[in-house]
């Protein structure tokens, strides 16, 4: 089969997709009343799209081109690295989640003010919002990476256009914007790329052929990533980063309750462990059809190239930016969460009223997606999408999270154990990486161990002044009493019930739509076996909103 560019059909089909994002995105902004609509949904977020917004969250198209890149190169060990979300994600589930909810948060960092003072609340803030704006470039460079590949379009056009459409929607609608479109992207992103499992099973003819050419890729510590050192550096390093990641945090606060809570996270982790075989498979076999590959962060474009038919390579397209867009879009919205309550409400505007508030946080979203666009043109030169994320997550993710996460758990240490945390461990981090004989698994290790280290010793170190030693102790005792005292549920307003069936409604004519997508997208190659399986997806996603619309419009007496 050759491998040919886009086709009209491809750039219609892209076209439609992106027209629905917008519409559907945007349309949101209607449900919007206060700042706790925008940042939080009120609370009212329903679990399964919560979980779903969970997962879509912290996939982007960095998974299809950074791990997809060492699927090709090492297979099946490229899996172990993209389960590392699910031990963080049980750990919120029975730990964190309901201490997050319990602490009233709108802003995932507000309470560090309370747990220890002022000062460390704007040091995590101003350096949280620095390295999510960093580590975001690198997110969007992998989209633009694979939309230039794969379009007429140049590199810059690609960043532009991705994320300035995220921005539109996002400083729109806020949160509901983010969760709605999330769940609407993963059912794109799924049905689309499990097209390419069938796809790709027959054009290499079956496991026996591959297992003979390439039996190391099916060895779960083949290559330098499948090293115990490496991996146990990997795990700890994500699930810290996890336990204190802002998107991942409102996810948790975001739910009903507490019980929603648990089924949310509960569902995600299960999407985490299922999804990664979907995603993955194309690339773990395609040594078979694409050997030799110069740059192997190319490889899944080089293979949804090779298989879809015109049109189907739109849908491909149009799912790379639902991965992109889905992780963006969560981004721009947690972060003017962090700069509108815990910079520019306390520190500039303590009276800002609501309406001065949801200005503010929209006028934020877009100057923060306008940063990430910059700065993702410049990622290229930093070694690549992969090596640039695990650099700056260790660097910088590691001391800024440690005393978000360990301050929930531990009474004792102070203040200056979190300062000394953060500027301790960046130091660290940057010193050790500088050494040529220290290789970065071991470096993270040390400097982890160090972070932890500071932070639990500060709590032993006396106070200066007997006064504010008693009045932080009785600050912290009641801090902790409100984490250990379960949340008590609301009772849910007519405005809200009227709400969520609004979303649910909305989200059932964007499944029609989707499936309208699909169903036009198998119309332009009906012969080929991957348009036939996107008609029969197609068909499947409109009868599944027929039924929905059904059960919300005409509901059982």
């Amino acid at each position: 089969m050759e491998i040919y560019t886009l086709t009209a059909p491809d750039y219609i089909i892209i076209f439609i997709y992106l027209l629905l994002t917008v519409i559907v995105g945007g349309g949101i902004g209607l449900f919007v009343r206060n700042i706790n609509d925008f940042f939080t949904g009120s609370g009212t977020v329903p679990w399964h799209l919560g979980a779903v917004s969970n997962y879509m969250t912290m996939v982007s198209t960095f998974m299809f081109v950074a791990h997809a890149g060492i699927a090709y190169e090492y297979g099946i060990v490229a899996l172990l690295i993209l389960w590392t979300p699910i031990p963080p994600t049980l750990l919120a589930t029975f730990y964190f989640g309901k201490r997050w909810k319990r602490a009233g948060l709108v802003s995932p960092v507000e309470f560090l003010e309370t747990r220890y003072n002022f000062s460390v609340r704007q040091l995590i803030s101003w350096g949280g919002v620095l390295f999510r704006l960093i580590e975001n470039m690198v997110r969007l460079y992998a989209a633009g990476l694979f939309i230039a590949t794969t379009t007429s379009l140049s590199m810059t056009q690609a960043i532009i256009l991705c994320g300035g459409i995220v921005i539109l929607y996002t400083m729109i609608g806020g949160i509901w914007s983010v969760v709605l479109t999330d769940t609407i992207q993963c059912v794109i992103l799924v049905l689309t790329t499990s097209i390419m499992i069938p796809l790709t099973w027959v054009a290499v003819g079956g496991i026996m052929p591959f297992l003979e050419q390439y039996p190391n890729h099916l060895q779960w510590n083949n290559g330098p990533k499948g090293h115990l050192l490496f991996l146990s550096a990997y795990y700890i390093m994500v699930t810290i980063k996890y336990c204190g990641n802002w998107s991942f945090a409102q996810r948790f606060y975001s739910m009903k309750d507490e019980r929603s809570i648990r089924a949310m996270g509960l569902f995600a982790a299960l999407l985490y462990f299922v999804f990664p075989f979907i995603f993955l498979f194309p690339a773990i076999m395609a040594p078979m059809l694409l050997p030799n590959l110069d740059n192997p962060e190319r490889v899944y474009i080089g293979m949804c190239l090779k298989l879809l038919p015109p049109g189907l390579m739109g849908l491909m397209i149009s799912a790379m930016f639902a991965a992109c867009m889905s992780t963006l879009s969560a981004e721009y919205n947690i972060t003017a969460g962090v700069l509108i309550k815990d910079i520019y409400q306390r520190l500039f505007r303590s009276n800002a009223g609501n309406r001065e508030l949801i200005i503010v946080a929209r006028l934020m979203t877009m100057f923060i997606g306008i940063f990430i666009i910059s700065g993702a043109l410049f990622v290229e030169h930093f070694g690549g999408a992969f090596e640039m994320n695990k650099l700056i997550t260790g660097l910088f993710g590691v001391p800024l999270v440690v005393p978000v996460v360990f301050g929930l758990i531990w009474k004792r240490p102070r203040p200056i154990g979190a300062v000394g945390c953060v500027l301790g461990g960046v130091v660290t981090g940057i010193v050790l990486n500088l050494l040529p004989m220290i290789d970065w698994e071991t470096a993270t290790l040390i400097q982890t161990l160090c972070c932890i280290g500071i932070f639990f010793v500060s709590g032993y170190i006396p106070s200066s002044s007997e006064i504010k030693e008693t009045d932080y102790q009785k600050r912290i005792e009641t801090f902790f009493q409100q984490l250990a005292t379960p949340y008590k549920t609301p009772d849910e307003t007519s405005e809200q019930q009227t709400r969520r069936n609004n979303i649910i409604l909305l989200f059932a004519i964007s499944l029609g739509l989707c499936g309208f997508l699909f169903f036009l997208a198998s119309l332009f190659s009906i012969g080929q076996p991957g348009s036939r399986l996107a008609l029969c997806i197609g068909i499947l996603c409109i009868l599944c909103s027929v039924f929905l619309l059904k059960i919300k419009l005409f509901p059982k007496k």
